[in-house]
């Protein structure tokens, strides 16, 4: 959520802002949100003014009262209650007015940065630079799930009898795998610096409409029912909700934070749910690492955070790429951001497996989250988060860059310590 000044100060921006998104159906919005905030601006001047003169007229009420000028106080008495109905009415205008303006700021996108590529969709977005040679094996290479089960390691069949389309059975050294790339996910993030957390896995709302836009809210998460309480989509929505309402000094910055969670996503729209595999499911498991920080260092925080993706992915023999999100392809809170994309040898493609972002001041805004400056003054702080690993993904790239011609897959040395030194799967 962007600044009301902005919108105040200089109109034309933000709406070439959301020319640059190709959300012209939002122009309006704008007008919209100026109209709004010159009404709510105008009853709280007037409710302001109404205060005022009740403490000059109860003054006045107890100056003629000791003058016994009875019938004057009686006439004050009753311009009194004039204004206090008065204001009432003006209050609960004010309230419905910021209800009003709060929904239309919700919708407004975000300013993005000047680097961002303009393009109306993923298919606009900008590859930046690969890392490590992608390779096409002289051998066919199964689909993940067939590969998978090979080593009998899922079973999509009773989890759509369990469960329907979207989950799955993980099974022995499949799900160890699994959970070795998560353990070393978490053990990288903490050498980066970064604490371990293991947060809540469900949020209240005002939390869900702090941390993301209203479509990926109504498109992705899960309400629980007669409660105010939603399943997270990504451990992001709990650790940034982690700083709501408060302050924090200046010198506890920057904050970093890699968490474990379950993941759990309607994945309605343009994408769906595959019916076989698990590249896009209702429930998966992720490592997650946010940052809070001063905007001044973001842009350093979001260079950092895309590239320990990259030497993640590396460290396991996995090709890799950068690919920069162009305009139409950012969600309304973000300000930059990039995919990391992990080699596929099956497809001979490319295919998402990470995604960094700055959101600048939005989630701060809109969550009250504020930093007490060394000079005492109160600013906003900017947030950050990437995937660190998102492992039914980083599956489906281990297995198949790792797959030698006989059918077994070489697990990268990294992961042996956590596989109980098995080097390789048969």
């Amino acid at each position: 959520m962007i600044d009301i000044r902005l919108i105040r100060e200089t109109p034309d921006v933000v709406r070439e802002n959301i020319r640059k998104k190709f959300q012209d159906q939002k122009l309006p919005l704008v007008d919209e949100a100026i109209r709004l905030d010159a009404e709510s601006r105008a009853v709280q001047q007037e409710a302001n003014n109404l205060r005022a003169d009740r403490n000059k007229y109860s003054k006045e009420i107890g100056f003629l009262m000791q003058q016994g000028k009875r019938e004057e106080a009686e006439a004050t008495k009753k311009k009194v209650t004039e204004a206090d109905a008065r204001r009432a009415e003006l209050e609960i205008k004010e309230q419905e007015l910021a209800r009003d303006l709060h929904s239309v700021m919700l919708q407004i996108p975000n300013i993005i940065d000047p680097s961002v590529p303009i393009g109306p969709d993923d298919s606009a977005n900008v590859e930046v630079e690969r890392f490590g040679e992608p390779a096409v094996p002289d051998f066919e290479i199964p689909y993940h799930t067939q590969l998978m089960e090979r080593f009998r390691g899922i079973d999509m069949d009773a989890a759509g009898r369990v469960s329907g389309n979207g989950f799955y059975y993980l099974l022995g050294d499949v799900a160890r795998l699994h959970e070795a790339v998560l353990a070393y996910a978490r053990d990288f993030m903490i050498a980066k610096g970064f604490i371990f957390c293991i947060p809540p896995f469900m949020i209240h709302g005002n939390v869900v409409e702090g941390v993301m836009s209203q479509t990926d809210m109504d498109s992705m998460m899960y309400k629980i029912e007669g409660e105010d309480l939603y399943l997270i989509g990504t451990s992001e929505h709990s650790m940034i909700g982690k700083f709501i309402d408060q302050i924090l000094p200046e010198d506890a910055l920057p904050q970093k934070l890699t968490s474990y969670s379950p993941c759990f996503r309607k994945e309605k729209g343009a994408h769906g749910i595959e019916e076989r595999g698990v590249y896009r499911i209702h429930q998966f498991e992720k490592q997650e690492m946010i940052v809070i920080c001063r905007p001044q260092d973001s842009m350093d925080w979001y260079e950092k955070m895309w590239r320990y993706s990259v030497e993640l992915f590396r460290s396991m023999d996995i090709p890799v790429r950068q690919l920069e999100c162009c305009s139409g392809d950012l969600a309304d809170l973000k300000v930059k951001s990039c995919d990391i994309e992990a080699w596929s040898p099956r497809q001979k493609k490319y295919f998402e497996v990470c995604s960094c972002s700055n959101l600048g001041d939005a989630q701060a805004r809109r969550l009250k989250i504020r930093i007490k400056g060394q000079d005492g003054k109160m600013y906003l702080p900017h947030t950050l988060n990437n995937t660190v690993v998102a492992p039914p993904r980083m599956l489906i790239a281990l297995l198949e860059n790792n797959l030698r011609q006989d059918g077994s897959v070489a697990i990268p040395e990294v992961l042996w310590p956590y596989m109980g030194g098995t080097k390789e799967l048969r």
